[in-house]
């Protein structure tokens, strides 16, 4: 090479994540027996390496998610029980919950533009680089909003420092993303994908369990004013704490020569948005809509009630969080059940099974919720079960129309989009229709979840059914 061994021209992110692909290890120099010349020859398949195992990939994927899930439902539990009385004292108790409501929904807008922003991060400076910046940033965040005085010590300032906080929450949950469960899928053994797929979704009720459980002891050990006053920072204490611990753990992962020439080998790298949707972007609406069922359910279960517990409900706020935390494991077992039964059905069969059994569920949801306490807590339990069965395979269930190329830019941005329209706004709806119009409109914006899953699935089984047809010609 000229310049003394250097290379005459730039190395790129991707050759320097993926070396394997771009520059085999040569192998022995091998003398020719008949001939006084020296040959050398590149031995491409001799170089040791680990096979990455798919136990080893889904650690790394339970990991991430519950570290992610925890600091989500932490900013969640404390929008609907804490944030109206410490940012919002001006308005009335109601409103000030719709407007806790509104800044919660703020991180899932920032969220698809922090995918593309650190998509860009990775192909610029690595995969490592993508994800500490993206942890470091929500851990500061996190941070940020313990530390954050309230409206009665800055007025509206407070209220924009949350916003910004909460946008940029979003933004660093969007460059999280780092392709392992997509890695997961594609080394799951045949006829096991379902399971495997389960397997991150887990972190959902593990981090519920955890969060509801710190506020569930901090509202029955305190009064409270030491709650608004000081009590709920250190859930996000903990969140940040988690964070750090998690960086570290998925870092040890994803950034090792193994991990890298496994997603070499399975193209999982970023492409640019806009080549993205030129040719797949069919797919990437289709999958956000695929998994509304479940994402509408997701805040219907977790957020929403505790709202209206607190406004329109006697019951006691910590035992609620009990109820709630028994219904995330049920969710748990669900989730654990929908990998079996994906496995057997198939995960579009499954999802399109559990949005009918949503959509039912529905009918039943405004009742049980204005039927008191019993009521109450039959809608949590039944709910969170439901959210397991269905939210085990809904992430993910139509990648593989994404193929090799754009399955790992496409499967962030149409989950993130999923969120967007799915789970965004729907604590923020939920308790504006029913304070205004009845508790009957819970049902309606399930049963419209529902009934888009349906339609995406029967979409996506068209134009499959469509492209088998033209091969057959």
């Amino acid at each position: 090479m000229p310049d003394g061994g250097k290379l005459a021209w730039p190395v790129t992110a991707r050759e320097r994540d993926y070396p394997s692909k771009f520059w085999p290890t040569p192998g022995p120099i091998k003398m020719s027996a008949n001939s006084s010349s020296t040959t050398t020859t590149h031995d491409h398949g001799t170089h040791s390496s680990h096979e990455v195992a798919p136990g080893e990939i889904a650690v790394g994927v339970v990991v991430g998610r519950t570290s992610e899930y925890f600091d989500f439902f932490v900013y969640g539990i404390a929008s609907a029980l804490v944030f109206p009385s410490v940012f919002f004292p001006f308005a009335p108790k109601l409103e000030a919950t719709l407007y806790s409501f509104a800044v919660f929904a703020l991180a899932f807008i920032a969220r698809p533009f922090g995918t593309m922003l650190f998509l860009w991060i990775q192909r610029r400076w690595g995969r490592g680089t993508k994800l500490t910046a993206a942890l470091f940033l929500l851990g500061t965040c996190t941070a940020g909003i313990a530390f954050l005085p309230g409206y009665v010590t800055l007025g509206m300032t407070s209220v924009v420092l949350l916003s910004v906080l909460r946008f940029l929450q979003g933004i660093a949950l969007g460059g999280s993303w780092d392709g392992l469960p997509s890695l997961l899928a594609l080394n799951a053994p045949k006829g096991h994908r379902g399971w495997y797929a389960m397997l991150g979704q887990l972190g959902a009720p593990t981090g519920f369990i955890v969060a509801a459980g710190l506020f569930a002891y901090l509202y029955a050990s305190l009064p409270l004013a030491d709650l608004l006053d000081w009590g709920w920072r250190y859930p996000f204490f903990a969140a940040f704490a988690i964070n750090v611990v998690a960086l570290f753990a998925r870092l040890r992962l994803v950034v090792t020569d193994e991990y890298a020439r496994e997603m070499d080998e399975h193209e999982l790298a970023p492409v640019r948005v806009t080549e993205l949707m030129k040719a797949r972007g069919r797919y990437v609406v289709i999958g956000a809509f695929t998994a509304l069922a479940s994402y509408a359910l997701f805040h219907l279960v977790t957020i929403f009630p505790l709202s209206w517990i607190l406004l329109f409900s006697k019951q006691s706020v910590p035992q609620f969080l009990i109820v709630q935390i028994i219904g995330a494991f049920l969710a748990a077992g669900g989730i654990v059940a929908s990998g079996f039964i994906a496995d057997r059905l198939s995960r579009p069969r499954t999802l399109g099974a559990l949005a009918v059994a949503i959509a039912a569920f529905s009918g039943f949801a405004p009742t049980l919720l204005g039927a008191g306490t019993v009521g109450q807590d039959v809608y949590i339990l039944a709910g969170f079960l439901l959210l397991g069965l269905s939210y085990g395979q809904a992430a993910g269930a139509l990648n593989a129309n994404f193929g090799d190329r754009y399955r790992y830019t496409g499967a962030a941005l149409s989950n993130d989009i999923a969120w967007l329209i799915g789970a965004a706004f729907a604590p923020l709806v939920a308790l504006g229709l029913c304070a205004k119009f009845g508790l009957a409109y819970v049902g309606v914006y399930l049963l419209s979840g529902a009934l888009a899953t349906l339609a995406a699935l029967g979409v996506n089984r068209w134009l499959r059914l469509k492209r088998e047809t033209v091969r057959a010609k």
